[in-house]
């Protein structure tokens, strides 16, 4: 697996509301496609399943069941900005099943998967920043995004994740801007009479 590593730092909540990833959302800046895409986990324990990531409940959780690393696979319909993913991880709840160590890798399908950034947090308690940029700094462009839990805290096997929350950048078309003309003869021509 070729690397890629992303530069931009992750921002780790050490207090619940210290990081509101919604926040972003509010002010334009991103737009929430968690849903807009196909989600699919390596393992789960009954009634722990995917489902749990995505239903905006934060007492929540997808509990992994099985070997690491840990996968979760989130593939999209078409090419996809993606800006950064947000991960909630609470280690006063979860103790050895919080993720510690995570590798984030893009790509078209699972068969050609490069590792965006590898990372480990401690002790996380709430949201997890983790931008998603290319060697520019720039939103990556991706098919698939697949977060692999390599290793917990405290040596555990399995893993807990509350939620996942995937933001792109908020587009703006440059149909829908309105221009703005130095001179009167080229602002007479600005408009379909």
């Amino acid at each position: 697996m070729t690397t890629h590593i992303c530069t931009v730092p992750v921002r780790v909540s050490k207090n619940n509301r210290e990081i509101d990833p919604t926040e972003d959302e509010r002010q334009g800046i991103v737009q929430n496609i968690t849903k807009q895409a196909y989600w699919h986990v390596s393992s789960c324990k009954p009634g722990h399943g995917v489902d749990k990531l995505l239903d905006d409940n934060l007492e929540t959780y997808w509990q992994s069941d099985g070997p690491q690393p840990h996968l979760v696979n989130i593939q999209f319909k078409q090419k996809t900005k993606i800006k950064d993913l947000c991960i909630f991880s609470d280690f006063k709840v979860d103790e050895s099943y919080t993720p510690q160590k995570i590798s984030i890798r893009t790509g078209i399908n699972h068969n050609n998967l490069v590792e965006l950034r590898s990372f480990e947090i401690h002790e996380p308690a709430g949201w997890v920043i983790v931008p998603t940029r290319d060697a520019r700094a720039n939103p990556i462009k991706t098919w698939m995004i697949q977060i692999a839990v390599l290793s917990n805290h405290q040596s555990g096997r399995d893993t807990h994740i509350r939620q996942i929350v995937v933001h792109s950048p908020t587009e703006t078309s440059s149909i829908f801007i309105d221009p703005k003309f130095s001179s009167i003869e080229l602002a007479s021509h600005s408009s379909c009479r």
